[in-house]
């Protein structure tokens, strides 16, 4: 087993051990992938002040999420088809996520269903939800959510229609995957994976399949599927949505300010500044460059997060010093688990927090609530200078 030191070190193993289809699907961005990369590499930008002779005894990481306790300010993000990276993936970073304390995320477009995570889990969950337009099904799955004790909505506004990723296209993406010689040959290489895959049955859509009636079979899922976002979502339908949930809602895929404000209007508990892990608008700016502008905006009247670009615990800081009241880690705990599984996803946890920590002392401080700007060089026109 070789020494893994870094969330590199889990994608390299995740990438030999997990069809290239689904390690396509995750490491991927839409048209160019332009968003994709600078949403990592605007992070690099930034750099740290060091401080010394500074007393850094008795650290903590920990603080809250929207009210909820956290071992450190991150979530683990909605991911869908996270039962393909690995078997029951769902279900194993779920598990994985309560045990270090941190929320976990269930997609809409998972693997293993609501109940399915909620039967072999004891933590109470999040669930992201798709706006669709089969209104009745939307109603059922909310009230699905409701039933499994999930503790927060987590509605996601940026994918009325689906961004291309040409790597999905040119592999044939689909859950399972469909036989053809190009995936036997890449499966013939993956047997951790396989004998995983082989020992469960969980292996479709598991939200969607035997829930909505004449869909049984991939071509049938994924022809209601491609019809069903809601290309009319506007705030008033976020608004009944918000309704009909009752409880705690955040919504991600924020990331202008004005966005922001209208958000913040409806008394939603928390938004994402998001671009979809770049897999959405190819060509929009970079989530952490539009966190400053979006904090000034909201002005403490909803708790701000981060996703998209997150590679260490470093990066967390970051976002925890530019204003980030907590951040969402999608790809980095989707290489430990194909890596590794469970064991993989909380490697990668353990990873995020002993660079969150070292660093963080490094720069002066001990308790991460009490983290400022003041700990980072940020560069002259870091966000943007940009023409009107």
């Amino acid at each position: 087993m070789p020494v893994i030191t870094s969330i590199q070190d889990l994608k390299d193993i995740y990438k030999r051990r997990v069809p290239k289809m689904f390690y396509d699907y995750c490491e991927s961005g839409s048209w160019t992938e332009q968003t994709f990369q600078d949403n990592i590499s605007d992070f690099s930008k930034i750099r740290f002040r060091q401080r010394v002779a500074v007393d850094m005894v008795n650290r903590t990481t920990a603080t809250t999420m929207i009210g909820q306790n956290v071992a450190m300010p991150v979530a683990l993000a909605p991911v869908g088809l996270t039962g393909m990276q690995s078997a029951d993936g769902e279900i194993k970073a779920a598990r994985a996520a309560a045990a270090f304390g941190v929320p976990f995320t269930l997609s809409t477009m998972s693997i293993c269903s609501i109940e399915d995570v909620a039967a072999n889990t004891d933590t109470p969950f999040w669930f992201q939800l798709y706006a669709m337009n089969d209104e009745d099904y939307t109603d059922r799955l909310i009230q699905r959510a409701k039933d499994a004790k999930c503790s927060a909505l987590v509605i996601t506004v940026d994918l009325q229609l689906l961004g291309q990723r040409h790597k999905d296209l040119k592999n044939g993406l689909s859950a399972p995957p469909k036989p053809n010689p190009k995936s036997i040959i890449d499966l013939a290489t993956k047997w951790r994976w396989c004998f995983g895959m082989l020992g469960t049955k969980r292996r479709s859509f598991g939200n969607i399949v035997g829930h909505i009636e004449g869909i049984t079979d991939n071509t049938s899922l994924a022809a209601w599927t491609s019809e069903q976002f809601d290309q009319s979502l506007d705030w008033k339908k976020i608004e009944v949505l918000m309704k009909k949930w009752g409880g705690k809602v955040i919504l991600k895929g924020i990331l202008e300010p004005i966005d922001a404000k209208m958000a913040a209007n409806l008394g939603v508990d928390a938004i994402i500044v998001s671009n979809h892990g770049g897999r959405q608008l190819d060509g929009a700016l970079s989530s952490i460059s539009m966190l400053p502008k979006i904090v000034e905006e909201i002005d403490g009247k909803c708790e701000v997060w981060i996703d998209g670009g997150i590679r260490s615990g470093q990066d967390i800081l970051k976002a925890k010093a530019l204003g980030a009241t907590g951040t969402m880690i999608g790809r980095p705990y989707i290489y430990g688990l194909g890596a590794m599984g469970q064991l993989g996803v909380t490697t990668a946890l353990k990873i995020l927090q002993k660079e969150l920590d070292m660093t963080m002392a490094l720069c002066g401080h001990r308790d991460i609530n009490k983290v400022t700007r003041e700990i980072l060089y940020v560069p002259k026109g870091f966000e943007g200078d940009w023409a009107k």
